[in-house]
């Protein structure tokens, strides 16, 4: 008898379970939550960023000349890229660092038969100087792009992503990536006669 009651005492009980089971459970679905979207909106700025890079030299390395003009409009379409990471109209004004480079053949390259150095011939960049990317500097590449007399250009983005949970858990995400493309029209693109202000 007493075993009955017991079980019958369980069996009300139980209608609390699942409150208690939520109560438990909420705030593990609350994080799984936040992480999918956190992780889903750092994929999408990374995604961004390797456009920038892409797009960048593939726009220079359609056109045979580069004038100041010319670049400033190359740097504005990659910060486009970024929307929503960067829109003033909503005061998000961290522009990415854009880095554009003719790399020329040195020579090294077609004499030994591996092509995979050459000289920065012109470097022009929006934000922070890129590191050890300078006029004169010997860039090695990790495949044999180069070939006799002719160029690469190189380009480089990088953004420091941040949103505010990421900001409080593990701070801001550097990003970066580069790409490389032959122009298309000529051997070597000539240095335009000035590079849009930093």
């Amino acid at each position: 008898m007493r075993l009955i009651r017991s079980m019958r005492v369980f069996h009300r009980a139980k209608r609390g379970l699942a409150a208690v089971e939520f109560a438990m459970l909420l705030p593990v679905m609350i994080t799984l939550f936040f992480g999918v979207v956190e992780t889903s909106a750092a994929l999408s700025c990374r995604a961004q960023v390797t456009s920038i890079a892409a797009t960048v030299a593939d726009h220079v390395a359609q056109s045979s000349v580069t004038s100041q003009n010319d670049l400033q409009n190359v740097f504005n379409a990659g910060n486009t890229i970024l929307y929503p990471y960067y829109d003033p109209a909503k005061g998000k004004t961290t522009k990415p660092d854009i880095a554009i480079a003719s790399i020329v053949d040195n020579g090294s390259g077609a004499a030994n038969g591996n092509k995979l150095s050459g000289r920065v011939a012109w470097v022009c960049y929006q934000g922070t100087a890129p590191s050890g990317l300078s006029v004169g500097s010997t860039v090695t590449f990790d495949q044999p792009l180069m070939t006799q007399n002719g160029s690469i250009i190189y380009a480089e983005a990088r953004y420091t992503y941040a949103s505010p949970t990421s900001k409080m858990i593990a701070g801001s995400i550097q990003m970066s990536n580069k790409f490389y493309s032959k122009p298309r029209r000529v051997a070597q693109i000539p240095a335009p006669a000035a590079c849009p202000s930093p």
